[in-house]
């Protein structure tokens, strides 16, 4: 599908056929693509995990307010962000790269983050956002729907996932095959009231 095509077409799906399921080549390739999302200094900070237990989508569930597509779709993405990522060997993220930049790099994460616990998870978040919409465009490119989920209790989904402390849930996503389309889109703003340029006013 063309991108354009899939960036018009992705919808916020709730309703999913429980019967269909995605082959692990297919889980694999969405991962596959999911990872070549940008991050800040190459720290590839997001966690994915992948929820295949039916009881424990059901424990998940209960801490969603009983939305059927997390027990109903064919993928459950819990996206997740090591929020010390900058700190674990910061010299694996930049292997391949020159040695000046190696060094340049590897010597700034430090201190550009050391200390500094609202811009981790400010990071944390960003990387996480941009992963999400490239999993949900490739699902949408793949012939599958996907919702992104903000409506569940963290603290309970990190407790059933055994997060660890140093990380943080950004979203779930679900992903499988329709079977009831979305509600027509609620309204997009105009450009007009979305687009500036140079500055505010």
């Amino acid at each position: 599908m063309d991108t354009f095509d899939a960036i018009k077409e992705r919808r916020s799906v709730k309703n999913y056929d429980p019967n269909h399921k995605l082959t692990d080549d297919e889980v694999t390739k969405l991962l596959s693509l999911a990872v070549l999302s940008p991050t800040s200094f190459n720290m590839q900070n997001w966690r994915f995990v992948i929820v295949k237990n039916p009881e424990i989508r059901k424990e998940i569930s209960a801490a969603a307010w009983n939305q059927p597509q997390v027990t109903d779709a064919s993928l459950l993405i819990v996206i997740c962000a090591d929020l010390k990522a900058w700190k674990d060997n910061p010299a694996q993220y930049w292997k391949n790269a020159p040695k000046d930049a190696q060094e340049f790099l590897v010597s700034a994460m430090g201190p550009f983050y050391e200390g500094k616990d609202e811009l981790q998870r400010d990071e944390a978040m960003r990387s996480c956002g941009i992963a999400a919409q490239t999993i949900m465009l490739a699902a949408k490119s793949m012939g599958y729907d996907s919702n992104a989920m903000i409506g569940f209790d963290p603290e309970k989904v990190a407790e059933i996932i055994k997060l660890p402390d140093d990380h943080v849930i950004s979203m779930m996503i679900a992903i499988g095959k329709q079977i009831q389309p979305a509600m027509p889109r609620g309204g997009q703003l105009p450009l007009d009231k979305v687009v500036f340029t140079d500055k505010f006013s």
